[in-house]
């Protein structure tokens, strides 16, 4: 039977929230996620509280997650070095995570560099990570196209993804549609080029979707051979720095409820799952 693997993200949900969500709150929300028996929680990010004030409080909610009984993995957001070297004193943290744009208008509003000055600093980041025994995913952020006018086309995507892997070592990858504007052949047609093109990496797919058009962009990338997908629940969530409408992610209860109809094995808690999207409802804004 087919395996999936299923990456939960409440940062990605939580970030572009203006009202400050109480740490209290989003500890209770997130110990009922690592109970679910998603692979990795994406639970927080160490960039400038300027930029993302709502997850200013991210090192706390570290120190106070319950990890017991949960086999889940955790992932923080890094933009720079000196997030990065934050994160990576987090014994708890297994993944950094950092968003390389192949937008140059993106990249800068996203991190504040340039395409080229995001790889001489993902290159500190992958060494920053190699020496705290963290590994590095990359998300290549706009992988999709983008709507800035940028020049953009698969070859683009492709000569940075395999830079990342055979410069760098980075064995995780994520591509990213960052504001939901890939079509499903866009997405069929990057992880065929890119997954038998390099065999040894873990290829996933953060997609932002309304919930009219999620399907056919899973179904997409599932087809071509991806097996390690992004969600939140209900869907909340999208990037505060790439667009004022803000497209959320991928509803993973829905995507869970297709791959369960499907026979694949999620490794899900499906009870405490239906909990956690409750509370969700809860937690975030209407």
């Amino acid at each position: 039977m087919e395996k999936v693997k299923l990456i939960e993200c409440p940062r990605d949900a939580m970030q572009g929230i203006h009202e400050f969500i109480p740490t209290d709150v989003k500890v209770d929300y997130l110990n009922g996620l690592l109970k679910v028996g998603f692979d990795t929680i994406d639970i927080g990010s160490f960039v400038s509280p300027k930029a993302i004030p709502q997850m200013a409080d991210t090192a706390e909610v570290l120190e106070r997650v319950d990890l017991e009984n949960s086999k889940s993995k955790l992932l923080v957001i890094v933009a720079n070095e000196r997030g990065a070297e934050d994160a990576a004193k987090q014994e708890r943290v297994n993944y950094l995570g950092y968003p390389f744009s192949i937008s140059e208008t993106f990249q800068q509003r996203n991190t504040n560099t340039s395409i080229e000055g995001s790889w001489v600093r993902t290159a500190a980041i992958a060494e920053i990570a190699r020496k705290a025994n963290k590994e590095l995913i990359v998300y290549i952020s706009m992988a999709f196209g983008n709507p800035y006018g940028d020049q953009w086309d698969a070859e683009i995507a492709i000569h940075w993804t395999d830079r990342l892997v055979n410069e760098l070592g980075v064995r995780i990858i994520a591509l990213s549609d960052t504001v939901g504007i890939a079509s499903p052949d866009a997405i069929h047609a990057m992880f065929t080029s890119l997954i038998p093109e390099l065999p040894l990496v873990e290829f996933g797919a953060h997609l932002h979707a309304r919930l009219d058009n999620w399907k056919p962009k899973v179904d997409a990338a599932w087809n071509a051979g991806c097996r390690r997908f992004d969600g939140a629940l209900k869907g909340y969530g999208g990037c505060p720095m790439a667009d004022d409408d803000l497209v959320g992610n991928l509803a993973m209860e829905l995507f869970v409820g297709d791959l369960e109809s499907r026979g694949v094995i999620t490794g899900l808690d499906l009870d405490l799952l239906a909990r956690s999207v409750e509370k969700a409802g809860r937690v975030f804004p209407a």
